[in-house]
């Protein structure tokens, strides 16, 4: 597939494999002293897996440090990025408001101390975002392997330090995705939330907003978020989780034949422990790779954080396809057998057992709760799972 062409709604197209980008050496904080060597091995590592895409997360304040200041130096960094990525033959998906990274929270001082405002309801500071939005959309659609740009990485965890609600936090998304499209045309743009979105009831980012907004719903699958409880680590549940959340953002699609893009996915510790990997990524990949909505799957992440930064969650730390020194990890050893076992033309769809949701999530997202992990609507659909691929059906009427 052409890096800027818009999949069309068949399930005739191969699936994508990349890796979200974790650099090697400083974390994104690499950002702050950028070292193209450094990047350029660390694409090397990702090629020899056989992906054929990154996923890149410039940081939002250190390009755009005042409102109206946009850094062009900063802005060359990322296509500097991007040239390196195309060189080894990996397309790009740019994302935009960093935003939210393994825990931390990066927001410019204009929103902050005596400035403190929302983002998501603050009449100048989403002025700002336009500028920044429609300058740093424009540059990377200038490079032929960028193929998708997203507004910023789980934006909803910028809640609830930034008040909004479903109607501010949808506007907020309905018109950055419109600054980006026309400074963009031709690239995917997309909306990018973890899954509270789904599962949580009283949480300001509705279903609807992954399922109708941007060309794609994007879906972000952790086991621990309740799924590993049930029967974590190699489960019906466990292996299941990424199939289930596709399904949930196909069933909901409002577009027909709308495809799902699983932009994220890790083997957590202590959910999957060393023994598990493989075989957690194995059933994992192999399950939602049955999914005739699946685009492409994404993994989190490339590379481990080093030790030497400190005060970021236990698990966040060995998350990556390859240690901090480039050596390939059995997670890594584990994507690219899988790869080579999806890659190529998609096998003729089998017939799909049928399961109703007793919730309309677009209409009523108070009722989250009920297909969350653990709900009995969730038990129904892994149980059904264990015989084969199961399509969620909305309540009809």
């Amino acid at each position: 597939m052409s890096a800027r062409t818009k999949p069309p709604a068949t399930t005739s197209e191969p699936l994508r494999f990349g890796a979200n980008n974790v650099p090697s050496a400083g974390w994104f904080y690499s950002w702050l002293d950028f070292e193209p060597d450094q990047i350029a091995r660390d694409f090397d590592d990702l090629a020899g897996l056989g992906l054929d895409h990154v996923r890149i997360f410039p940081v939002w304040p250190w390009i755009q440090p005042n409102r109206t200041l946009i850094r062009s130096a900063a802005v060359e960094d990322v296509l500097t990025t991007i040239d390196l990525a195309a060189a080894r033959g990996l397309d790009v998906c740019v994302d935009l408001v960093q935003g939210h990274l393994s825990s931390f929270d990066f927001l410019p001082s204009w929103v902050l101390t005596h400035h403190r405002r929302s983002l998501f309801d603050d009449a100048g500071v989403r002025e700002g975002l336009r500028t920044y939005v429609d300058t740093l959309a424009g540059a990377v659609a200038s490079r032929d392997n960028v193929f998708a740009l997203t507004l910023g990485n789980e934006v909803n965890n910028l809640w609830p330090a930034n008040e909004t609600t479903i109607a501010d936090s949808r506007a907020w998304a309905e018109e950055l995705l419109e600054v980006a499209r026309e400074a963009a045309p031709g690239l995917l743009c997309l909306h990018s939330l973890f899954d509270d979105a789904f599962y949580a009831p009283d949480h300001p980012f509705a279903p609807a907003d992954v399922t109708t907004l941007g060309d794609l719903s994007t879906v972000h699958s952790w086991v621990f978020n309740g799924v590993g409880a049930i029967d974590a680590p190699l489960g019906p549940a466990t292996l299941t989780h990424a199939d289930y959340l596709v399904e949930l953002a196909a069933a909901y699609a409002t577009e027909p034949g709308r495809r799902v893009w699983l932009q994220e996915i890790g083997a957590p510790l202590p959910e999957i422990p060393a023994g598990s990997v493989r075989d957690f990524v194995i059933g994992t990949i192999d399950h939602v790779a049955q999914n005739p909505a699946l685009f492409g799957i994404t993994w989190w992440c490339s590379h481990d954080l080093d030790r030497s930064l400190v005060d970021f969650p236990e698990r966040e730390y060995d998350l990556g396809l390859f240690t901090v020194d480039h050596r390939r990890k059995p997670v890594a050893e584990a994507l690219a057998e899988a790869i080579a076992d999806h890659r190529g033309p998609r096998p003729e769809q089998a017939a799909r057992q049928r399961i109703e949701c007793p919730v309309d999530l677009l209409r009523e997202p108070e009722r989250r709760a009920e297909v969350a992990p653990g709900s009995d609507f969730h038990r129904a659909w892994v149980a059904a799972r264990v015989d084969g691929p199961v399509e969620i059906v909305p309540p009809a009427g």
